[in-house]
């Protein structure tokens, strides 16, 4: 009989979590879609990342291949409403294939610091006293290089190639994401639900999993994601440098490279690659203020 009464319970608690937690996500989103600049940005982000993503379906041509005859031609040309670039490519084909490794570049660097950055900023920040000085310390070592020398110099040591951009920019940002966690742990584990979960018994794995990370999580996630449009930036200035993805392969930083000799003979055609850098930053800023006013709205 009393196992049968708290089945019943577990089940009457689930049925009352559920709607709870449905009813936080739509005040989220409906918070985030009353903000119509973040909304639609939004959506020209994702026509963005879903055109990359479908690049061979969608593409015309192949983003290698290029006509000597069909050099440079202007915007609005017949079959290649972009023009071409200064070997006869489809510049709409390489700008789709390029926001493959340009979206990815920006993404990727943020997830993995997002990681490190945040479990170091978590174990400093709860643990505190000699280790909380050892980690960020060391982290604050990286502060005296401005970031874009450190992910120049990191490059250059790698040398080229989309894995290196990934890990220089990633250890750029490592150090102020685990800050932010860091200084988010602090401001929890005072909290009396932290105390009344420690004399429970509840070990300091359990606390952390259970408590600390999910009441921190909105604040680095919101962070994090201001970031990506910096590291998009980013990942691009070292291809244009030539210190990330080597040619012929098709990305924005590099396509403006290769572009920017012909500024003078078709100067259109030479600003479309970074336009496409300026919008996607653009976007991902706006989107990133849009859910950080909605998950304050949901509080």
């Amino acid at each position: 009989m009393i196992q049968s009464n708290t089945g019943a319970a577990a089940k009457k608690t689930l049925f009352v979590i559920k709607p709870r937690e449905e009813s936080q996500l739509l005040m989220f989103w409906e918070a985030f879609y009353r903000n119509k600049v973040a909304f639609i940005s939004l959506i020209i982000l994702l026509f963005i990342i879903v055109s990359s993503i479908f690049a061979p379906i969608i593409a015309p041509y192949d983003p290698l291949a290029g006509k000597v005859t069909d050099r440079l031609l202007p915007l609005g040309t017949t079959g290649h409403f972009l023009g071409t670039d200064e070997q006869g490519r489809d510049i709409w084909t390489r700008i789709l294939y390029g926001g493959r490794l340009s979206l990815f570049a920006g993404i990727m660097p943020v997830l993995i610091a997002a990681c490190i950055g945040g479990f170091l900023g978590v174990t400093a920040g709860y643990f505190g006293g000699l280790l909380n000085t050892l980690i960020m310390r060391t982290l604050d070592i990286f502060y005296s290089f401005p970031a874009v020398l450190l992910a120049v110099g990191i490059s250059s040591a790698l040398g080229q190639g989309i894995d290196n951009i990934i890990i220089a920019i990633s250890i750029v940002f490592i150090p102020p994401v685990a800050r932010i966690a860091e200084s988010a742990v602090k401001g929890v584990r005072t909290e009396e639900f932290i105390e009344a979960a420690k004399s429970s018994g509840a070990g300091s794995f359990t606390i952390i999993r259970y408590h600390i990370v999910m009441n921190i999580f909105s604040k680095v996630f919101v962070y994090s994601t201001t970031q990506i449009s910096i590291s998009l930036v980013l990942a691009s200035g070292l291809s244009f440098l030539g210190l990330g993805v080597s040619p012929p392969a098709a990305e924005w930083g590099i396509m403006l490279n290769n572009l920017k000799q012909q500024i003078f003979i078709n100067p259109m055609v030479t600003v479309i690659p970074g336009f496409f850098i300026f919008l996607s930053a653009l976007t991902i800023n706006l989107v990133s203020d849009g859910l950080r006013d909605a998950l304050e709205a949901k509080k």
